[in-house]
């Protein structure tokens, strides 16, 4: 046993996290307090508001109206990250976009409460742009595939708490346990944005920003917006990011609001099991973290992104074609689709922290986020309407865009970095991605 806990604190992953200081360790080490409650409660989500009188029609307008409103507070959130810091919009999403959302969520009713609930949680959007730049903007280009690699572990490990959701379920029933789950999770929001506030620091780049938009108006700073498009625009790497983003985000809404409904109510599997399938999702992308990761890092970025699109259109096509009441099938899946979400995912994220110009970071992150939002808000209505036709549909509109995904990233390489290399930057940096 000790040679094993020997050779966990000898690896690369675990070496990195603990040579990690500051403002990314904290980040790293609360990530479970938003993981661990959100994970209890992600696979019921769908059939919460179904159960609540909420149809799938229903459901897909929801995530369209909350998607349009996701816009303008992405679209704010680089204007105010600027002006407030980092550390404090950080804090304001957090507690509006998590702590009083999860509250109406627990109290809702029909369709009117998860519209209140969803437009308080899309606030969380202004405090996404925040917190991203406060996990990176002070760390070490070397280090940003591994931090983006640990919010994936931070996450992975709060999953194993969802038996507990199911256990609740299976001995009283889905609504109460939900509700109680909901408040759960705006308490644990509240200890976040403690924390948050008092072990973090403001970024150097954050402090600059800061200083430099302190006596400029918000309407100059809506204004100079337009000369931080052609920042975008004019680089390959960042609308090659801007692509991904899009289709990556509609395939994860069509995934996250409609695979749970599927398997309850045509696959015939029961609301109890939906929160053990997670666990053996996050059991399998942890081995594949810690086993197979280390070799793909030697890889050009193309090539598991790639492969981690093929095995996703390979689990989409299982699921579209599975029998009712085959749980083994449904276990492929989930293992097929963990496999894909590792090979994918920290590359994805690591390719936006080094494809974007540093000294506009904050705001060419809002702008990224805003197009993504307002991209992908139709499909959640259109997501619906499949659903509300064939449960099937949506899963066959997923594999059509894991197959544009590929021709996206079929031109483009791995980002190369220096050591020692800061992700605060040069301000006259050029993004490193290069076609």
């Amino acid at each position: 046993m000790s040679a094993l806990l020997r050779r966990f604190r000898n690896h690369s992953l675990v070496q990195q996290l603990i040579g990690i200081k500051g403002n990314p360790k904290v980040c790293l080490v609360i990530e479970p307090l938003w993981g661990i409650p959100y994970n209890l409660i992600a696979p019921f989500t769908s059939v919460y508001m179904y159960a609540m009188g909420v149809d799938d029609q229903q459901i897909g307008l929801l995530l369209s109206i909350a998607m349009v409103a996701q816009v303008f507070f992405s679209f704010a959130g680089g204007i105010l990250t600027d002006k407030l810091g980092r550390r404090l919009t950080t804090n304001i999403g957090d507690f509006v976009g998590w702590s009083l959302a999860c509250f109406v969520w627990a109290i809702s009713q029909n369709f009117y409460f998860f519209l209140i609930a969803m437009l308080l949680n899309c606030f969380e959007q202004v405090n996404q742009t925040a917190w991203y730049c406060l996990l990176v903007e002070d760390a070490d280009k070397k280090d940003i595939l591994g931090i983006h690699t640990w919010v994936t572990i931070a996450g992975l490990l709060a999953v194993f708490f969802a038996p507990i959701s199911g256990w609740l379920i299976g001995r009283y029933s889905m609504v109460p346990v939900v509700r109680v789950l909901y408040l759960i999770f705006a308490i644990f929001m509240l200890i976040k944005v403690f924390i948050t506030a008092k072990y973090t620091t403001e970024t150097r780049q954050g402090i600059r920003r800061m200083q430099e938009s302190k006596s400029i108006p918000v309407s100059s700073m809506i204004r100079e917006y337009k000369g931080v498009i052609p920042l975008i625009t004019g680089s390959k790497a960042t609308m090659q990011t801007l692509a991904i983003m899009v289709l990556f985000q509609i395939t994860n809404l069509i995934n996250t609001n409609f695979m749970s409904l599927f398997i309850n109510q045509n696959l015939l599997i029961s609301e109890q099991y939906l929160a053990y399938f997670p666990i053996l999702r996050a059991t399998i992308m942890l081995i594949f973290l810690f086993t197979v990761q280390s070799l793909l890092d030697r890889l050009r970025m193309k090539i598991p992104m790639a492969a981690g699109l093929l095995v996703y259109i390979a689990a989409q096509l299982l699921i579209i074609f599975l029998p009712a009441k085959q749980i083994g099938g449904i276990i492929i899946y989930t293992m097929l689709e963990a496999f894909a979400f590792g090979l994918f995912m920290p590359r994805k994220e690591a390719m936006l922290s080094l494809s974007v110009n540093p000294k506009e970071r904050a705001r060419i992150i809002s702008l990224l986020t805003s197009t993504m939002i307002l991209l992908v808000a139709p499909f959640g209505y259109l997501a619906g309407l499949l659903s509300s036709m064939d449960r099937r549909l949506p899963f066959a509109l997923n594999i059509i865009l894991y197959i544009i995904m590929l021709l996206v990233i079929a031109r483009f390489h791995e980002p190369t970095f220096k050591e020692g290399e800061s992700l605060a930057g040069d301000e006259d940096q050029e993004p490193v991605l290069q076609a």
